[in-house]
C-alpha cells in the first residue's frame, strides 16, 4: 500500500504529490493551497456526473439486451430497430447545421495533411523517436523495408546494388512530386523550391517539405553523380502521447512515470541512454531546423491521449475511500504539463498558438462529449488558462458516438481539433451493442460488413459538413503491420483519397513512407470535391454484422478460436507479466502486428458472443487457449523476461484471459481494461 498524504480531502500517492507540487504546478506560479482545493472542488462536481454517465451505458445495454433476446432468431427490421433506439435515447435528434469555432490551432492540425504517429508513453526511448519522427530518410525508409521493389540487401555493410535500386526509386518520388528539382541543385529556377544552404536544398509541395542532402563525400553521395547522400522527408506532422490502449497503468506508479515523461518530453528535457550495437547512446530531442530566415520544427506537435471515462485509478482516493476516475486525474495533470509550453518554460515548445492537445477516447454519444467539454472547462479555470486552451480530439470509436457524430462534435465544437475513425475498438463495441442479437461473423469478414462502409464514409463527410477542413484533423486508423511497408504503400494511399488529413503508422520509417502518399494525393483538393456530397445513412451503420444461416464447419471453428486465442494470449502475457501495453506481437501465422487493447477487445469478445449463442463450447474455447499457449510460448522464446503460459495456467497471464473470454459478456461495453489492471495488479503484488 503507497504512502498517501491528505490534499484538501483528498488521499494522494505521496511520490505523485511531490511530483504534482514540486515539477508540476510550482513551476507555473500558482499557490498549492488554491491548486488542491481547486482540484477537490473539481472531482466533487465532476465524479457523480462521471457515475452517472456510466450506469446510463448500463441501463441503455440492458435495453438493447432485452430487446435483442425478445426477437431470438428473427431478422432485425431497420426501421424497427432504428425507432427503438430513438425511444430509448440511443439516437439523439441531430443538431441544427453549424460549423465548429475553433480557434488557435497549429497549422499541423489545421491546414498540413500528413502522418500521425501513436507512441506509448511510458517507453522514453519510442517517446522521443516519435517526437523526432518529424523528418525522416527516404534512403533509409526504402533501403531497410520491401517498400523498395529490389532484392534484400547483401550482409556485409552498404550494398550498392540495393543502393542503386534506392537511389532510383527516390528520384522517381522527386520526379513526381517537385518537377523541376534537379534545375535547381544547379541553380535553375524550381517553383517548389523555398531556400537554400551549403549542401541543402529545401522544397515545398502540398504544404510538407523536402530536403535533398547533397555531399560528394558521403558514401552515398559517392555513388551518386549528383552527390546526394540523403532526401529527407517531413513526415510524422502529429504524435499522439498516449496514455490510454497502448499503456499498462493501473498503479500510483505507473501514473507517475507516464507524468513523468509527459512533462519531460514537454519541457524538452526528456533523455534516455541505452545500448545499441554494444555502444552506449542517449537520445533527446531534435532541434529546429534553419534556413537562414526560415525555421522549420524538428519536431513532431504533439497530442497526450488521456484515458477514457470508465476507468478509476488508486493514486487518489476520495473522501468515501473510492478511486479517482482516471479520466479526470489525466485532464487535470496533463493539461497542468501542457500549461508549461503556454508558460515559456520549455526548451523548444510544442505547438506555436498556446493550445494544449488532448485526444479524449471512448466516450459514447454526445453527453459524454459534453461532459469532457465542461470537464475541460474546470480545469482552464483550475490553472487560470483562457476558455478553450485545451482542445479535445474525439476518437469516433464507440457505435453511440458513431451514429450521433454530428452532435458529439456539436458538444465540443468550440475546442475539436480531430477525429479519428478506430476500426478495432469501433469493431469491439459493434460485437458487444448486439451481442444478444446472435452470432456473429467472423472476424476477417468484419472489414468487408456494411457497417464498416458506412462508418469510414460518414467520418469524413460528416465532419466536412461541421467545418473541420482547415480547422481540425479528419484522421484514419492504423496499419498494424510495420514489417509489411510494401503492402503499406499499396493500400494506406486510400485514407487520404478518401479525404482524411491523417492516418496512423506504426513507426517512424512507416511515417516517412506514408508522408509520400500526402505528395501523391491532394488531400484538401479531395476534401472541397466531397464538401457538397450527402452524408449515407444510418441504417447502414446500424445493420449488425450477424451471421444468419451461416453454419461453420469444425474446421472453421476450431480456425476461428485459434486465430483469436492465439492473438489474446500474445497480447495478455506482456501486458500482465512485463506491463507492456503495446507491442509487436507475433500472429498466428508469425506476422508481427502492432498490438493494444483494441485488438485484445476484439478478440474476447468475438470469442465471448461465439460462446453465448453456442457456435463453440466451453471444451473448444479451451481446447484453442492451451494449445495456443504453446504456440506463443515458442514464438517468445528468445525474450529473457518471458514467462511461459503452459505449466502456469493458475498464474495471473492466463487466468486473466480466461476471464477475458468467459467473463465477456458481463464487461462493460467489452471493454479489457477492468480485467487486465486486476490481474496485473495481482501480479506486481507478487
Amino acid at each position: 500500500m503507497s504512502d498517501r498524504v491528505e490534499k484538501s480531502g483528498l488521499q494522494v500517492d505521496a511520490a505523485l504529490a511531490a511530483f504534482i507540487e514540486n515539477e508540476v504546478v510550482s513551476p507555473l506560479g500558482q499557490d498549492l493551497g488554491q491548486f488542491w482545493a481547486g482540484f477537490a472542488a473539481l472531482v466533487e462536481r465532476f465524479v457523480p456526473v462521471n457515475r452517472a454517465l456510466l450506469a446510463k451505458r448500463d441501463d441503455l445495454q440492458a435495453t438493447i439486451d432485452a430487446w435483442h433476446a425478445a426477437r431470438a432468431g428473427q431478422p432485425i427490421n431497420g426501421g424497427e430497430y432504428q425507432a427503438f433506439l430513438r425511444e430509448i435515447g440511443y439516437l439523439v435528434p441531430e443538431p441544427a447545421p453549424f460549423q465548429v469555432g475553433t480557434q488557435s490551432v497549429d497549422p499541423e492540425i489545421a491546414t498540413m495533411a500528413g502522418p500521425q504517429l501513436v507512441v506509448p508513453v511510458l517507453n522514453a526511448r519510442f517517446l522521443l523517436n516519435a517526437a523526432n519522427a518529424r523528418w525522416g530518410s527516404l534512403y533509409d525508409a526504402y533501403y531497410g523495408t520491401d517498400a523498395l521493389d529490389a532484392a534484400p540487401a547483401r550482409p556485409g555493410g552498404y550494398d550498392e546494388v540495393r543502393g542503386a535500386a534506392v537511389i532510383a526509386a527516390v528520384r522517381k518520388f522527386l520526379n513526381s512530386a517537385i518537377p523541376g528539382w534537379e534545375a535547381a541543385l544547379s541553380g535553375g529556377a524550381c517553383e517548389h523550391l523555398v531556400a537554400t544552404k551549403p549542401g541543402g536544398y529545401l522544397f515545398r509541395h502540398n504544404g510538407l517539405h523536402i530536403e535533398v542532402v547533397v555531399d560528394p563525400t558521403h558514401p552515398v553521395g559517392k555513388t551518386d553523380p549528383l552527390g546526394i547522400a540523403d532526401v529527407l522527408l517531413e513526415s510524422a506532422l502529429t504524435t499522439i502521447c498516449d496514455l490510454e490502449d497502448s499503456i499498462a497503468a493501473v498503479d500510483a506508479e505507473d501514473k507517475l512515470n507516464a507524468y513523468r515523461n509527459w512533462l519531460g518530453v514537454i519541457r524538452g528535457d526528456l533523455a534516455e541512454t541505452f545500448e545499441k550495437g554494444g555502444r552506449q547512446m542517449t537520445r533527446t530531442l531534435n532541434g529546429d531546423r534553419v534556413w537562414g530566415d526560415l525555421t522549420l520544427p524538428g519536431r513532431s506537435l504533439l497530442f497526450v491521449r488521456n484515458v477514457g471515462h470508465l476507468m478509476t485509478n488508486p493514486a487518489i482516493l476520495l473522501a468515501d475511500g473510492s478511486e479517482i476516475p482516471e479520466g479526470i486525474l489525466d485532464a487535470v495533470i496533463t493539461s497542468a504539463i501542457g500549461a508549461h509550453d503556454r508558460a515559456g518554460l520549455c526548451k523548444y515548445g510544442n505547438g506555436r498558438h498556446g493550445s494544449i492537445y488532448i485526444v479524449k477516447p471512448k466516450q459514447h454519444g454526445p453527453e459524454e462529449c459534453a461532459f469532457t467539454n465542461d470537464l475541460f472547462d474546470a480545469v482552464e479555470d483550475l490553472l487560470g488558462l483562457p476558455r478553450h486552451t485545451v482542445k479535445v480530439g474525439v476518437m469516433d470509436e464507440e457505435r453511440r458516438t458513431s451514429a450521433n457524430l454530428a452532435a458529439c462534435i456539436h458538444a465540443v465544437k468550440d475546442r475539436i481539433v480531430f477525429i479519428n475513425t478506430g476500426f478495432l475498438d469501433r469493431t469491439g463495441d459493434e460485437i458487444h451493442t448486439s451481442m444478444k442479437a446472435g452470432a456473429m461473423i467472423r472476424k476477417a469478414d468484419m472489414k468487408a460488413s456494411s457497417w464498416i462502409a458506412a462508418y469510414e464514409a460518414r467520418n469524413v463527410q460528416i465532419g466536412l459538413s461541421c467545418g473541420l477542413s482547415g480547422k481540425a484533423q479528419i484522421g484514419k486508423g492504423m496499419w498494424a503491420a510495420p514489417d509489411l511497408m510494401g503492402e503499406m504503400m499499396v493500400q494506406k494511399i486510400g485514407h487520404p483519397k478518401s479525404g482524411a488529413n491523417t492516418a496512423w503508422v506504426p513507426s517512424p520509417t512507416a511515417a516517412t513512407l506514408h508522408a509520400m502518399h500526402y505528395h501523391a494525393v491532394d488531400v484538401f483538393g479531395v476534401q472541397r470535391e466531397l464538401a457538397d456530397k450527402p452524408t449515407p445513412g444510418l441504417e447502414p451503420l446500424l445493420t449488425v454484422p450477424l451471421a444468419q444461416g451461416t453454419n461453420w464447419s469444425e474446421e472453421e471453428v476450431r480456425a476461428e478460436l485459434d486465430n483469436n486465442a492465439q492473438g489474446l494470449l500474445g497480447y495478455v502475457v506482456r501486458w500482465i507479466d512485463q506491463g507492456v501495453g503495446c507491442s509487436k506481437v507475433p500472429d498466428i501465422n508469425d506476422i508481427g502486428l502492432m498490438e493494444d487493447r483494441a485488438t485484445l477487445r476484439i478478440s474476447s469478445q468475438h470469442m465471448a458472443n461465439w460462446l453465448l449463442h453456442g457456435v463453440c463450447t466451453q471444451e473448444q474455447v479451451m481446447d484453442s487457449l492451451s494449445r495456443m499457449a504453446a504456440k506463443v510460448d515458442a514464438q517468445n522464446a528468445g525474450d529473457p523476461l518471458y514467462e511461459p503460459l503452459v505449466g502456469n495456467e493458475d498464474a495471473p497471464a492466463f487466468r486473466a484471459a480466461l476471464d477475458l473470454v468467459f467473463k465477456g459478456v458481463e464487461q462493460p461495453s467489452g471493454y479489457t481494461e477492468p480485467l487486465l489492471h486486476q490481474w496485473r495488479r495481482v501480479k506486481k503484488g507478487g
